[in-house]
């Protein structure tokens, strides 16, 4: 059986000391890293990840978002109502009307994977952290909340230059110059023939081959 090894003990009493107020000595001259929260405020990366902004004209209440989430912290109510007929003889439609969307940020981990799924760009990500509550219970954030944080949601960066140019507007583009082009065209006026003006073909001139 190994026989257990004394602790080692520094050669010079008190050199744990010295070399504690060496360390002191050294850094006190060097700038400081330290930022003052919150009196500083951080500055962050312009895509950070701090909560989940909710664009509410367009959603469409899918709920898919609210399947994807992995955390199942997306709550999602809504009810259907009818809407009239657009023309007369037309069938009434029904849509889906939202009446609450709340996140619980005591669960979500941050996958952005509601982000990525939303087919009609209603989540987006804010860079807004300051959203700490004393009860657990509070960190559930209604729509009116995350409408709010919409506002913090940064302007998406320029596209590349050399990047082709997106589909959508692309069509629109093509649609717009060829409107523009229909009514640039001068259209030729069309004059009635005078009276006695043959108005069939006129037969060939004579010793015409």
């Amino acid at each position: 059986m190994a026989e257990s090894l004394p602790p080692t003990r520094s050669r010079f009493p008190g050199s744990g000391l010295a070399k504690g107020l060496a360390v002191t000595l050294r850094t006190m001259t060097r700038k400081t890293v330290t930022e003052q929260y919150p009196d500083v405020q951080p500055d962050l990366p312009p895509r950070t990840r701090g909560v989940i902004g909710l664009f509410e004209e367009n959603c469409t209440v899918c709920m898919l978002c609210a399947r994807e989430c992995p955390d199942w912290c997306i709550y999602i109510d809504s009810h259907k109502e009818t809407v009239p007929a657009a023309a007369p003889g037309g069938r009434e439609r029904s849509r889906n009307v939202l009446d609450r969307f709340a996140i619980d940020f005591s669960l979500c981990m941050y996958c952005g994977i509601c982000i990525e799924v939303c087919p009609f760009d209603a989540l987006f990500w804010s860079p807004e952290f300051e959203y700490a509550e004393t009860d657990i219970r509070d960190l559930t954030h209604e729509r009116d909340k995350l409408r709010e944080w919409m506002w913090t949601v940064p302007a998406p960066p320029a596209l590349d230059p050399a990047a082709e140019e997106p589909k959508e507007i692309a069509a629109a583009r093509k649609t717009a110059e060829k409107l523009a082009a229909a009514q640039a065209e001068p259209t030729e006026p069309q004059t009635e023939p005078r009276p006695g003006q043959p108005t069939g073909p006129t037969a060939p001139e004579a010793g015409a081959s």
